[in-house]
């Protein structure tokens, strides 16, 4: 499986984990909430819900026509097939979520982990907001040696390109110090108690985030910030 796929079926499973929904409805939400999958097309998402099917996360089930239309034999419409999650595909989700490895913290995967933050536990979020800081001040170290290096042979234009992109990861990077900050903030303000074991923080509470954002934070799927 190539590593996009994989981003995919991520996201695939974590919007039905919200709740079942049909083809159309699915690759609108992919489009509007996770930037990230911004160009793809129904000839990507259908294969790789047939896949899922096949592995037993999704079940088909026919969808209503709507109110409005007329029955489906009558008019000769198919009913819609809705997709919902299965016991397996809820189980392999939550397996998901709690993988932090090296793929968690490239561009495209990590802005699906986070578009799913509120479904994942605060120790995995600070594991994967930790990781992508760590990833982008590398990037970040390579970009200005290479700058150092090559500005005196560079047009001015290109220059300000590539100061256009150490800006995009620097303000990146503060975003990410930011909201561990936060993280680490609502951790130690939610320390459990002996008789606490049963509420402890696994369910995704987003209370990490900062609670005055501005305008100015980068797009987790902006391909600028990256």
């Amino acid at each position: 499986m190539s590593r996009r796929s994989g981003i995919l079926e991520f996201a695939v499973l974590g919007l039905l984990r919200e709740s079942p929904m049909h083809g159309y409805e699915l690759r609108k939400r992919l489009n509007t909430s996770l930037g990230v999958f911004r160009a793809f097309s129904y000839g990507t998402l259908y294969p790789c819900l047939k896949t899922l099917v096949a592995s037993g996360w999704l079940i088909e089930e026919p969808g209503a026509v709507g109110p409005a239309d007329a029955p489906a034999p009558l008019t000769g419409r198919r009913a819609k097939i809705v997709y919902r999650l299965t016991a397996e595909g809820k189980e392999h989700f939550e397996d998901l979520l709690s993988q932090t490895g090296p793929d968690a913290y490239e561009d495209e995967h990590f802005a699906a982990r986070f578009a799913f933050f509120g479904q994942t536990s605060r120790d995995v979020r600070m594991r994967v907001l930790e990781g992508r800081r760590s990833r982008l001040e590398e990037r970040l170290e390579k970009m200005r040696l290479s700058f150092a290096r090559t500005r005196e042979r560079l047009d001015d234009y290109t220059l300000e390109l590539q100061r256009h992109g150490m800006e995009s990861v620097e303000r990146e990077v503060r975003w990410l110090n930011e909201l561990i900050e936060s993280e680490r903030a609502g951790r130690d303000q939610r320390r459990p108690g002996p008789g606490d074991a049963a509420q402890q923080d696994t369910s995704g509470e987003t209370g990490g985030l900062p609670r005055n954002r501005d305008s100015t934070r980068p797009d987790p799927s902006d391909d600028t910030a990256t």
